[in-house]
């Protein structure tokens, strides 16, 4: 097989649900081209696989890498998880469109979450055209709170015809250029201040283009319930599949709600519902500490909410809220040693601190620490969020309509990326599901835990060609050990590499060979219009 590669003696998990089976696999010119026992291997490249698992490429439905890939564009944290695709875009948050008198206001926005990135005036399809080079497959989504920003800035109000109508043309901008469909962070400002009619006026321009639609809940704490059917409900109207990101029941009065979730979107589906939802296998949520808070804070940009939080009666109302509701999409926590400081471009000293600690050592409480900080920093800074149950996760985890993704972005342990205490997702997400929660806890098969990050995925997407070994699919392999597959990040010390990934092969180009990355940049900008099935 002249000019071909093939991947001999492994154990193959296709992607399909399917127990794996022994056998050969052969690709050439970017494709698979065979699968069997005893390919003939005269003129090949061979990988010897044997005691390997050989699976597909490794789908991140949800992740922030939008943020990251242009400083880290070999995907360092993610190839080395087997990740071979990302989606970038989510939870209303996309880099684009920027428009020339709203660049400014755009960094601002983001600074929390991407304080390291350069903003100009782009449209979308500039925006895609120019993306760089990778070493994964990116999917881009266009964000509501973007196209809201745009459109109206931060004014929490239903926006007029004519911003409406704003909104629904860069939106079609950005599905004419490649975008996959569009999301929405519907906590946060300023998504939180949109209602029912202006999400369905932007969800007919999805329907129209076969477009998708990727959601954060308006609430995943008190009201998590009612979000879910406000999904529901949106995805029965428009008749668009509708993808819930990271469920999950966070607060404590909610633990115990994962089952009951489960079902409503099982009985949803069955009566022809499109919706699906992912998780992230992880207790701690993260966020920038200001959306911990209600969205009004936020009402009209940075420093409104600077002005705001010197007003006492400002903090007095924040503290009924808080007493009454709990966090913001986060609901009740047992105390503030629960916010743990993740990243803080400002004041780096703090990281890996929690707000009761450092409330403790300035001698005042937590939650005047919490708005301190916000003034201090600017809205800067990201925290993890001690919020989740173990319980509500592993039931997640075995159901087999939930999909991983780890809502963490690309990174590596140097550079600008290797700041902080980030969340340990962003190193460990696949390897956890894979090697604790599939091998050491039997919470379910390895064959099912590899379908929920591949194949699932790929017909959640509508992604055609990837997701699954076949003949004539697209070469994207992960090859890993079964045995030793594990997470290494942790909370204490996230900035380290997933262990047990051998090779992994985007396009048909090798690019991490036994554990080490090549440098290849081998993805692709996979657009709506060529690698996709319309919704």
């Amino acid at each position: 097989m002249t000019g071909a590669t093939v991947i001999r003696g492994g154990h193959i998990i296709d992607g399909t649900g399917a127990p794996g089976i022994e056998a050969d696999i052969a690709f050439a010119d970017g494709r698979i081209v065979e699968i069997g026992t005893d390919i003939a291997t005269a003129g090949a490249e061979v990988i010897d696989a044997s005691g390997k698992v050989v699976a597909p490429g490794f789908i991140d439905i949800k992740t922030h890498s939008d943020w990251t890939l242009p400083l880290m564009p070999q995907a360092e944290s993610k190839i080395r998880q087997g990740v071979t695709t990302e989606v970038i875009g989510h939870c209303g948050y996309s880099c684009a469109p920027a428009l020339p008198d709203k660049v400014e206001a755009l960094a601002d926005y983001l600074s929390p979450s991407a304080p390291w990135l350069t903003f100009r005036a782009t449209n979308f399809k500039d925006y895609l055209d120019q993306y760089p080079a990778l070493s994964v497959n990116s999917i881009h989504l266009v964000g509501h709170n973007t196209l809201r920003l745009m459109a109206m800035g931060m004014e929490d109000r239903p926006p007029t015809e004519a911003e409406i109508g704003h909104m629904r043309v860069l939106l079609t901008e950005a599905l004419a250029a490649g975008a996959l469909g569009m999301s929405s962070g519907l906590f946060t400002a300023p998504g939180s201040y949109s209602d029912v009619e202006e999400m369905v006026s932007l969800g007919r321009t999805l329907a129209a283009t076969g477009a998708r639609y990727f959601t954060h809940l308006r609430d995943e704490g008190n009201t998590v319930f009612d979000s879910v059917q406000e999904a529901m409900e949106f995805a029965e109207q428009i008749r668009v599949h509708v993808q819930i990101v990271h469920m999950k029941l966070s607060g404590t009065d909610n633990w115990g709600g994962a089952v009951k979730a489960m079902d409503l979107l099982a009985d949803a589906r069955r009566g022809g519902v499109p919706i699906d939802c992912d998780i992230y296998p992880y207790t701690a949520a993260s966020n920038p500490l200001k959306n911990l808070f209600p969205p009004w804070l936020q009402e009209g940009g940075v420093e409104a909410m600077i002005t705001r939080l010197a007003d006492d009666n400002v903090r007095n109302r924040l503290r009924t809220a808080l007493e009454a509701e709990g966090l913001n999409n986060f609901g009740r926590i047992p105390d503030w040693d629960a916010i743990r400081i993740s990243i803080s471009p400002d004041m780096p000293q703090y990281a890996g601190r929690t707000i009761a600690d450092i409330a403790a050592e300035r001698n005042i409480d937590g939650f005047n620490m919490a708005l301190d900080y916000i003034v201090e920093d600017r809205g800067q800074t990201r925290v993890l969020v001690g919020s989740i149950a173990e319980n509500d996760v592993k039931d997640f985890v075995r159901s087999p309509d939930v999909m991983i993704g780890s809502d963490g972005n690309s990174v590596a342990p140097y550079g600008t990326t290797g700041q902080g205490k980030p969340h340990p997702r962003f190193y460990g997400t696949f390897a956890k599901v894979l090697g604790q929660y599939a091998r050491d806890e039997e919470l379910l098969p390895l064959h099912q835990a590899v379908w929920k990050m591949t194949g699932a995925s790929a017909r959640a997407l509508g992604l055609k060609n990837r997701g699954t070994l076949q003949p004539g699919n697209a070469a994207d392999i992960t090859i890993f050990d079964p045995v030793t597959i594990a997470e290494q990040a942790t909370y204490e010390d996230p900035h380290q590499f997933a262990s047990g990934i051998h090779q992994v092969i985007v396009n048909g180009t090798t690019v991490l060979r036994d554990g080490e990355h090549t440098g290849a940049l081998a993805g692709r900008t996979l657009r709506r219009q060529t690698d996709f099935a319309a919704a």
